[in-house]
């Protein structure tokens, strides 16, 4: 299984960078959206939305979303929904205390769980765009956002292989430890830290990176482990098989949804 995650690593990882660093924002957004939209029909059937008309008509909406808030970018629309994409991951939590809410396969559940998509799909895709279209390097801090995540799970990968014994979040996802999570934050930091100082930020306000790359990385550790309780109470493995040994969509960008509306926040606040 690590060798078919390599490989498939090594073949999305140089592709990814090209789509980050070479198109403009205007292109930029369209293949995310195009990928959010991949996601979020995933999403939709971890919910239990099963009728492929209603996941159909849900698409539709969203790419209408999309436009939307295309057409109001740089607007007041933008920090409220970083601030509401903040909000959900810090309510996410309280979820994640409350594991078995929302288990049943019930209308009500099913609804609950579309409307916490929202929160998942829309604040990240906004934040991306913020980050990509910001001035100057916008192109590289959107690579540095995204990099921070990567590292992240590689860290907590071999860190919890390695040392390993305490179990993060048992009932949720027993094969993540606390070991793992230290691992994240440690990788997090580093490459933060290198790229902030690639990217010209020195001093008082690098430091400030540090800490805004711990916030990241632990929002991103509840990303994951949130997708993770919706394949539980969907009985699945995986969100997808689109990736050979990494699932689906959701199962790669779960951490990255997360971690997205907070370093763009971040940014925003502490004017980098």
């Amino acid at each position: 299984m690590l060798l078919q995650r390599t490989l498939t690593a090594l073949v999305l990882t140089p592709l990814a960078i090209l789509i980050i660093l070479l198109p403009s924002t205007a292109v930029f957004a369209l293949i995310v959206s195009v990928a959010f939209l991949a996601a979020l029909w995933e999403w939709a059937q971890l919910s239990g939305l099963e009728n492929r008309a209603w996941q159909i008509g849900l698409l539709v909406v969203a790419t209408l979303v999309f436009a939307l808030l295309w057409w109001l970018r740089g607007t007041a629309i933008t920090p409220l929904l970083l601030a509401a994409g903040v909000a959900w991951w810090l309510l996410a939590c309280l979820w994640l205390r409350h594991f078995a809410f929302g288990a049943a396969p019930t209308r009500e559940n099913r609804l609950l769980k579309l409307l916490a998509g929202a929160f998942v799909i829309f604040p990240a895709w906004v934040a991306l765009i913020t980050i990509h279209a910001h001035q100057p390097h916008g192109h590289w801090w959107t690579l540095l956002a995204l990099v921070i995540v990567w590292a992240s799970d590689i860290g907590a990968y071999f860190s919890g292989r390695t040392f390993g014994k305490r179990k993060l979040a048992p009932q949720i996802s027993p094969g993540k430890t606390w070991a793992g999570a230290y691992g994240a934050m440690v990788a997090g930091v580093l490459v933060a830290e290198l790229g902030g100082w690639l990217l010209d930020v020195r001093g008082a306000p690098l430091f400030a990176l540090a800490l805004l790359a711990v916030l990241t990385v632990s929002v991103s550790i509840v990303g994951d482990l949130t997708e993770s309780l919706m394949k539980r109470h969907a009985q699945v493995k995986d969100s997808g098989s689109i990736f050979p040994g990494h699932g689906g969509l959701m199962d790669r960008l779960d951490s990255v949804f997360a971690a997205l509306p907070v370093f763009a926040a971040g940014m925003l606040l502490l004017d980098l």
